[in-house]
């Protein structure tokens, strides 16, 4: 429906208006020549908002691109609906949503309001953990020192953390390959592909579980306690990690379940059981797509905001 691609895209450019006269505003006092260590804060907090704004517009536009791939929508005598023209027009598009959502799977739509929710918890998180930051009053400990890593008697900085970032976006592509595979029927090539993107998973978690290791027991960080600054920092960083470790994990789970039932032809005969969905459709993987995409999005985030800041 073309209300939501109104709604969507005028609130996004409200965000990008209102970032660039803060952005306007921040760069005049450092021309007028305002201590750095003042304006320092504010520099910090426009890159992760500009960041955050670039995210959300690659989001809205993977959406609209795939809403604009979609078959319209049909009536039960399989035609079109009709458009109505002008005034008419608007006002069915902002008075009804079967055009959006008339030939969505009840599992997809499941997925999509599961992945709101979600977001709004690790939206909570995040935003605690820098209104946690911002108003401690301890030193917070460095994450290029604290995450980094020696090689050949270097010391080199998020290199553990830049080579799961890798491997989790490179899953992404994984996971589309096997989505467009789904789409054809291909059993063999969408089975592969969707182990491949669990393996990568799999191997996310592992290195997570040695990052954890390493902080645990050579640094002695607790989520009660840190040495080396302040004690919030090991409890953000537990809590943060933790719970995304969770989703991967899971995510790793129902891509090996799913594999497994694309492979035996499950999807094919509609053969009774767990994540199974219509017969001859692979909309299940599809949904299991938006899940992991989810989960990778939501760690450039945490990178961007626990790690570089």
């Amino acid at each position: 429906a073309y209300s939501f691609f109104y709604l969507l895209t005028a609130l996004h450019g409200l965000h990008l208006l209102g970032g660039l006269w803060v952005w306007g505003r921040t760069t005049a006092k450092v021309l007028r020549g305002v201590e750095v260590g003042k304006v320092r804060l504010s520099v910090e907090l426009c890159t992760v908002y500009w960041h955050y704004l670039l995210l959300v517009w690659l989001v809205l536009f993977a959406v609209l691109l795939h809403k604009s791939m979609e078959q319209p929508a049909l009536t039960s005598t399989g035609e079109a609906l009709p458009r109505p023209e002008g005034l008419q027009g608007i006002i069915a598009d902002w008075s009804s949503d079967q055009r959006a959502f008339k030939n969505v799977p009840w599992g997809k739509a499941m997925m999509w309001i599961f992945l709101l929710s979600d977001t709004f918890i690790f939206s909570s998180f995040l935003i605690s953990y820098m209104t946690v930051r911002i108003s401690t009053t301890v030193p917070w400990p460095n994450p290029s020192e604290v995450f980094g890593l020696t090689v050949g008697g270097t010391e080199v900085p998020l290199l553990l953390i830049a080579i799961m970032t890798f491997i989790l976006i490179s899953s992404s592509g994984t996971m589309v390959l096997a989505v467009n595979y789904g789409y054809r029927r291909d059993r063999v090539k969408t089975f592969i592909f969707l182990l491949l993107t669990a393996a990568l998973g799999a191997t996310f978690v592992g290195m997570q579980a040695f990052e954890w290791t390493k902080l645990i027991v050579e640094e002695g960080v607790r989520p009660w306690g840190n040495p080396m600054g302040a004690a919030q920092f090991g409890s953000s960083f537990f809590m943060i990690t933790g719970f995304h470790g969770t989703h991967v994990s899971i995510g790793v789970i129902f891509l090996i379940i799913v594999a497994i039932k694309v492979l035996r032809g499950d999807l094919d005969t509609q053969r009774p059981g767990f994540l199974t969905g219509r017969k001859g459709n692979y909309e299940i993987v599809e949904t299991m797509g938006l899940y992991w995409h989810f989960v990778d999005l939501v760690w450039v985030f945490i990178f961007a905001v626990f790690y570089l800041w």
